[in-house]
């Protein structure tokens, strides 16, 4: 199977003041395409740190990162946002859709940015994206006329839409109930079950009972790495 993710004895040093704070401490993780995966660890374990350099909002301070065999942290400036607008799809606690905005027009926001334009069809990218979260038939309502889960899944449809080589779930259940947000696993089920690969940062082990294997993160290095020999199942845990 291969490797969409790399991360070889990764550090990252934050100044504050004139005080090092050390968030990463030499972490290795691989993560091989269809994996289903979950990062695990309380406020200051790294796991969000982690996060943002897989997702190539922050850099680290030495290391290597190597994302479907490129060497991020040798790209250019331009080549670095190109790669995470192409090849990562991100799915944040706050929705963070823009509102008096279709949902349509929310999923077609990060083809506005592609440079590239490997999306021949926006808006039938967008619609197709809307598809497979099972909203379709809510594409022009805008985010105050959707349910928080819904709005979930306008986000989600608007990170699948870049057809990514990832999706990075920064606490996608946060924001919501208990019966949603088993109903957004179930979603993330299925869509793993297609061939994606996904993280998902959580601090709730019953959300990361869903998932195929769970990384635990303290003190900025990893502590457990496990595969999880039955996940739950979503579809079946929604409560009658």
């Amino acid at each position: 199977m291969s490797k969409v993710i790399e991360i070889k004895s990764i550090t990252k040093t934050y100044l504050m003041g004139e005080i090092e704070v050390q968030a990463l401490k030499g972490v290795d993780l691989t993560v091989d395409q269809g994996e289903f995966i979950s990062i695990m660890g309380a406020s200051g374990s790294g796991k969000s740190t982690l996060m943002n350099i897989i997702g190539c909002l922050d850099m680290q301070t030495s290391g290597d990162y190597i994302l479907e065999g490129q060497k991020v942290n040798q790209l250019s400036k331009n080549a670095y946002a190109d790669i995470r607008n192409q090849k990562i799809g991100f799915v944040f606690q706050g929705f963070n859709l823009l509102p008096r905005t279709s949902a349509l027009e929310n999923v077609e926001l990060p083809l506005v940015y592609d440079r590239t334009h490997r999306i021949q069809n926006p808006r039938e990218a967008a619609i197709d994206a809307l598809r497979k979260v099972g909203l379709a038939e809510r594409m022009e309502h805008e985010p105050n006329q959707l349910s928080g889960g819904q709005q979930q899944r306008v986000a989600i449809a608007r990170a699948l839409v870049n057809d990514p080589a990832i999706l990075l779930a920064d606490e996608p259940t946060g924001n919501l109930d208990t019966k949603t947000s088993i109903e957004i696993m179930a979603l993330f089920q299925a869509l793993n079950q297609r061939g994606m690969t996904i993280v998902l940062v959580t601090h709730e082990p019953d959300i990361a009972s869903f998932t195929k294997r769970i990384v635990e993160m303290r003190d900025g290095v990893i502590i457990k790495d496990a595969i999880v020999a039955e996940p739950q199942r979503a579809s079946e845990s929604l409560p009658a």
